[in-house]
């Protein structure tokens, strides 16, 4: 198909990789020539959902996290896996300010960043198995042209 794109990584759940997942993600949506306010959304999205994997998927345990990307059209589907402990309790765990590890002075506002910066959330988890975070952003869409007309 025409004007689509697909990319996938996969990399140690290190906390050192984080910055990696977020730099390489916004590299790859860069066809969608996003302006910087949506490649920053984007990034924070990435974090948070990796950053979620190496504390909570994995604690702190080196195993593989795997991201997939796709562009079609102008909208950037991503996923983000690890076949972590998994979710116990989903819509808890999507709870603004929830957090399972408070003793690690987490904000667990995770998932709520997730789900301001990008326009689609969607969370599948079964414990003992892993979690993948599906997230869509449409790029383009809240952008203004101007235009000007000779007088």
């Amino acid at each position: 198909m025409e004007n689509t794109n697909e990319m996938q990584v996969i990399f140690e759940s290190r906390s050192s990789n984080e910055s990696f997942a977020r730099v390489t993600v916004a590299a790859f949506m860069t066809s969608l020539n996003p302006t910087v306010e949506e490649v920053s959304d984007v990034k924070t999205a990435v974090s948070e959902a990796v950053t979620n994997a190496i504390i909570h998927g994995y604690e702190n345990e080196v195993h593989n996290i795997y991201i997939r990307c796709r562009t079609e059209g102008k909208t950037l589907f991503l996923e983000i896996k690890d076949e972590g402990k998994g979710i116990e309790d989903i819509s808890q765990a999507m709870e603004p300010l929830f957090t399972s590890k408070p003793e690690l002075e987490r904000s667990g506002m995770g998932f709520s960043f997730m789900e301001a910066f990008m326009d689609k959330l969607e969370v599948i988890s079964e414990p003992g198995q892993g979690t993948v975070v599906k997230m869509e952003k449409t790029i383009g869409k809240g952008r203004r042209i101007w235009t000007t007309q000779s007088l």
